[in-house]
């Protein structure tokens, strides 16, 4: 084992601030292997889906993904987000009409410029969104841009999107590790997320997950990943 001049936590800090030792499961080179081939080949099939059954989708499904997602990093572990779970009709035909109508300005009234446009093309994406009122569940997930003290005063909060991103990021997983399906939804702009589900001034939406089964024989474009020389460095 290394020895580090400046260990950590340093003793003074570990007797002002709680710490506890890692509970850390060490594995053989092999069964790593064996575990990261199977998570790359589940995580090789997930797709984003448009297309949802209505079938139900229990509730402790959904927090269980939301649990998982909140064991996300964060910056000064002030856990900067939101996930406020939809399953009222209602609230949710509010969200797809609202939706649209940002949607419809940037498809139809040509918001977004020509090469958005182009990009979007081989997925056949448009300004109806019927998926955000048929989905089971809408999570929306919200940034705390700040938060609020005991007292009233503002708490800075730091790396917040990248911190939400990762959070989002371990939502998607969870919820395609359990089975079901999801898309990362983000019309633009969003601010009607905040009034329609009546969220204060300091959170901020992120992105919208419809969430659950499948529509029978549903289809999705024919992509291919980059492969890994065109996204990875190594320095060995």
């Amino acid at each position: 084992m290394p020895t580090y001049r400046y260990p950590y936590p340093d003793p003074e800090l570990a007797e002002k601030y709680p710490f506890v030792e890692l509970g850390f499961a060490s594995r053989s080179d092999a069964e790593m292997t064996e575990r990261a081939a199977s998570f790359y080949e589940l995580m090789e099939t997930r797709r984003s889906v448009r297309m949802f059954d209505d079938r139900p989708v229990p509730r402790h499904l959904i927090e269980t993904a939301i649990r998982a997602a909140s064991t996300a990093p964060s910056g000064a572990h002030m856990q900067p987000w939101t996930f406020v779970a939809v399953s009222d009709h209602d609230v949710k035909r509010q969200i797809r009409l609202a939706a649209e109508e940002e949607e419809r300005i940037n498809y139809v009234d040509n918001r977004m410029n020509d090469d958005w446009q182009e990009a979007l093309a081989p997925l056949g994406t448009d300004h109806h969104k019927e998926f955000l009122e048929i989905a089971p569940w809408l999570v929306v997930v919200f940034e705390r841009r700040y938060g609020q003290r005991p007292d009233g005063s503002k708490q800075t909060h730091y790396y917040v999107k990248e911190s939400v991103g990762i959070a989002a990021g371990m939502f998607i997983t969870a919820i395609h590790q359990m089975g079901l399906a999801t898309l990362p939804h983000t019309p633009n702009p969003m601010a009607f997320l905040r009034r329609t589900l009546s969220r204060p001034r300091n959170e901020r939406p992120f992105v919208i997950f419809p969430v659950g089964h499948p529509a029978p024989g549903v289809q999705v474009p024919d992509l291919g990943r980059k492969p890994l020389d065109q996204i990875a460095v190594f320095l060995d």
